[in-house]
């Protein structure tokens, strides 16, 4: 499939954008965090311009039901491209040969997990069939089709019962009725408008992040995600 045109302004934002245009911290110098790689997959279905992403298991231990770009660490000797490829293929059934990288965003770090994450940008060029090709680990798939993400129907404002905190967010899925928030929500919502492609929405409708998904979050008292929230 070729390139479309509206690919372009991501392409050109490749060149150009810093961690600090998608986060508050970068990673310290001189330090040694984790490292991870995620697979920002741009694509064209029957909706039009779309982005690849899964729902993890609600029963796994650590962030059940959280929404996220495929991907995962970086083994020993793999570059983040490899990764993020690796990963998509791994839970997601993404063919490697039918992705055409684009390039990476700047590594983005979390600070309370000392992980810092490199997101590999991508256009499929050759589409696969996707679904969930671990259980245990992914619930679903989903292209997510940009002009959902733009809605602002679709579009909510998270609250966290249990944490001082306020973040921007999606509903996604074919009844919208899955979250998408946290660290993946953060850099949608960020990327997206440093492309011109979404507008700000301070009085998007509240709502309030079921507890289950806050699992895992306990010993950070949610400060994984406060790089993402409102002030």
């Amino acid at each position: 499939m070729t390139r479309p045109e509206w690919l372009e302004p991501v392409v050109t934002a490749l060149d150009a954008i810093t961690w600090r245009d998608l986060t508050m911290f970068g990673v310290p110098e001189g330090a040694s965090p984790r490292r991870s790689a995620v697979l920002m997959l741009f694509g064209e279905g029957t909706s039009g311009p779309d982005l690849l992403l899964t729902e993890r298991s609600h029963t796994m231990r650590s962030h059940p039901g959280q929404v996220s770009f495929p991907g995962g660490a970086i083994d020993p000797g793999e570059t983040a491209i490899e990764a993020a490829l690796r990963e998509a293929e791994e839970e997601a059934g993404v063919e490697p040969a039918g992705v055409e990288v684009l390039g990476q965003l700047p590594e983005l770090y979390l600070p309370p997990s000392d992980n810092a994450v490199t997101p590999v940008v991508g256009w499929w060029a050759d589409p696969s069939e996707v679904e969930p090709t671990s259980v245990d680990e992914v619930h679903a798939v989903y292209r997510v089709p940009i002009s959902e993400l733009r809605d602002p129907a679709h579009r909510i404002t998270v609250r966290s019962p249990r944490h001082n905190w306020r973040m921007p967010g999606f509903l996604i899925g074919p009844d919208k009725d899955v979250i998408l928030w946290g660290f993946t929500g953060g850099i949608v919502q960020r990327f997206l408008g440093y492309l011109g492609w979404l507008d700000e929405l301070p009085d998007a409708r509240e709502i309030e992040l079921p507890a289950y998904m806050l699992r895992g979050r306990e010993r950070a008292g949610g400060r994984d995600v406060q790089e993402w929230a409102e002030d």
